[in-house]
C-alpha cells in the first residue's frame, strides 16, 4: 500500500499527467449565447415534457416535435456545460465559432418546423381534452425556443465572421 502511494506522488508531480480542474467562466454566462443558450435549456426542457404529458402517441405529428425538443435540449447543454467549464479551449483544433453557428442555424431551421408542426397539430375545437392546453404551451414554448435560437445564430455568426468580440466563442489561437 506504500508503494502506491508513493508512485502516484511521483506520477501527479510530472507534468502533463494531471489536469487541472475545469474552471467556470463567469464572462461566458454573461454573454448573449450564454444567456441564450441557459435559456434555450430552460425552456427546452418545458416543450418536450409538455408534449410527453399528452396523447401525442396518438397524433404522429408530435414524434416530430418530441425528436427536435429532445434532441436538441440534450445538444444544448452539452454546448452549454462546455463552454462553461471551458472544455472547448482543450479541443483548440475544432473551429468552435463555426461549429457553434452551424449548430444554431440547424436548430433553428428544424425548431421551425418544430414548432409550425407543434402549432397546426393543436385543435382549437378540442378545448375540452384534458391536452389541449399543454399542446398549447408546448406550441408557444416550441416558438420562444425558436426565436432564442434565431438569435444564437446572429450571434454565433458575427463570432465566427469576428465582428464581436464573444466569451462564447473566444479561442486560444497561439499555440506555440
Amino acid at each position: 500500500m506504500a508503494g502506491l502511494t508513493g508512485t502516484a506522488r511521483v506520477h501527479s508531480g510530472s507534468p502533463g499527467s494531471s489536469a487541472a480542474p475545469p474552471a467556470l467562466d463567469g464572462a461566458f454566462l454573461r454573454s448573449p449565447l450564454g444567456g441564450l443558450m441557459g435559456a434555450q435549456a430552460v425552456l427546452g426542457l418545458l416543450v418536450w415534457p409538455l408534449i410527453a404529458d399528452t396523447t401525442y402517441y396518438l397524433h404522429t405529428a408530435y414524434g416530430w416535435v418530441m425528436f427536435v425538443s429532445i434532441f436538441f435540449w440534450i445538444l444544448t447543454v452539452l454546448f452549454f456545460v462546455t463552454y462553461l467549464l471551458q472544455l472547448q479551449l482543450k479541443f483548440y483544433v475544432i473551429p468552435w465559432p463555426l461549429v457553434l453557428m452551424i449548430f444554431n442555424a440547424a436548430a433553428t431551421v428544424l425548431y421551425v418546423t418544430a414548432f409550425v408542426t407543434c402549432a397546426a397539430a393543436v385543435q382549437p375545437t378540442s378545448w375540452r381534452q384534458w391536452d389541449y392546453s399543454r399542446r398549447a404551451a408546448a406550441s408557444f414554448f416550441a416558438c420562444l425556443v425558436m426565436i432564442t435560437y434565431g438569435a444564437s445564430t446572429f450571434f454565433s455568426f458575427r463570432a465566427w465572421k469576428g465582428l464581436g468580440n464573444n466569451a462564447a466563442t473566444s479561442q486560444v489561437t497561439d499555440r506555440a
